[in-house]
């Protein structure tokens, strides 16, 4: 069976390399926030092109530890989208604010700055642009709305690792940039792991002490939580940093091979706004059979996916209690459409070439 994405292939690729890591983190008996992961926050803040990176839990500690340090809190409302994880709203709503949810791009999928202006209220504090798919929401219109209105601009860039907007990686652009690291990502660790970049001091240190109780030598100065790194997540991650561009490249030549070899079919193909290079963590299309697609594939022994099946407004926690537009057709009609096809770096040439004669032969 051909998995949707296989990150036990890419452990494959780097074994030796990453137990050689854990054995040596586990003599140290250094295990939180030790050497690995000031290393590696070094390291990826260098990637990023910012001045500072900071380790913390997963993703979703990324997005609330970052609100809090803005002092984003009760009663403030965030601005963003609702085909995105449920985490992206939960770590709203455990920051005490409340989500304001708007429509997509049709082309795109990503926040539609056309909306914003609709959404806008004397509580809302921030805007989050969640770059999906490996593609990045188009930042100018965004950037220039937040300057207007006094707002700050959160990148939640947990499905874009290495991905760049007009030269610049993502992460890098708005006032602080959260990355998950779950497993799947292109920047994936064997575990949970998450981190943080911002080029203000100021924030980095507060997120420094948000996700350590608050602590400043040992004294909570603000209120905090435990949303710590540990070691051996930090080591794996700074040898997978070391190939994450090599790898996106690999992700941009099986997108590459997709175009060519689906590009006749009826349907719908990723586009990428001029302005970005993507990275490809997943290759979403459109079709007007979803579920027979699905699972002829399936017996083809090819799993795809459907990563947002339902926009986070209707899900039943948030359905009639999170505020959203009005018109939200876009985001609600594509959730039947939109499949995701197999792409890693580790997928195969015979595999690829399965997956779009599976295809072919579907729409024939």
């Amino acid at each position: 069976m051909i998995l949707c994405s296989n990150p036990s292939e890419q452990f494959k690729s780097y074994q030796s390399e990453i137990e050689l890591a854990i054995t040596s983190v586990i003599r140290s008996s250094s295990y939180i926030l030790g050497e690995q992961v000031s290393l590696l926050e070094n390291e990826f803040a260098d990637y990023i092109g910012t001045s500072s990176a900071i380790g913390v839990a997963n993703g979703t500690d990324a997005i609330e530890i970052a609100l809090r340090s803005l002092n984003i809190g009760f009663g403030d409302e965030v601005i963003t989208v609702s085909h995105t994880a449920v985490a992206t709203i939960a770590a709203i709503e455990a920051s005490g604010a409340n989500a304001v949810l708007v429509d997509i791009d049709p082309k795109f999928y990503t926040l539609n700055p056309k909306h914003l202006k609709g959404a806008l209220t004397k509580k809302t504090k921030a805007v989050i642009a969640v770059h999906l798919y490996g593609n990045a929401v188009d930042l100018d219109p965004i950037l220039s709305f937040c300057k207007a209105n006094q707002l700050f601009l959160v990148e939640d860039v947990s499905q874009a690792h290495g991905a760049k907007y007009k030269g610049r990686r993502l992460g890098s652009i708005g006032d602080i940039g959260c990355f998950s690291c779950y497993p799947t990502k292109n920047l994936g660790a064997i575990g949970d792991a998450g981190l943080v970049t911002t080029n203000n001091l100021d924030l980095a240190d507060k997120v420094r002490m948000i996700r350590e109780y608050g602590w400043q030598n040992r004294t909570s100065i603000v209120p905090g939580r435990n949303s710590r790194l540990d070691e051996i997540q930090a080591a794996i991650l700074r040898i997978k940093l070391k190939y994450l561009d090599a790898d996106n490249q690999k992700r941009r030549n099986r997108a590459k091979f997709y175009y060519k070899k689906l590009s006749l079919l009826p349907i719908v193909l990723p586009k990428i706004h001029k302005n970005v290079e993507p990275v490809f963590h997943l290759y979403v299309i459109q079709v007007e059979n979803q579920k027979k697609l699905i699972s002829f594939l399936k017996n083809k022994g090819v799993m795809v996916g459907i990563h947002y099946p339902l926009p986070v407004h209707l899900h039943p926690a948030y359905k009639g209690k999170v505020n959203h537009s009005k018109d939200m057709s876009v985001t609600e009609s594509i959730v039947n459409k939109v499949i995701s096809l197999p792409i890693y770096p580790e997928l195969s040439n015979s595999d690829s070439n399965l997956i779009a004669n599976a295809m072919s032969e579907f729409f024939k």
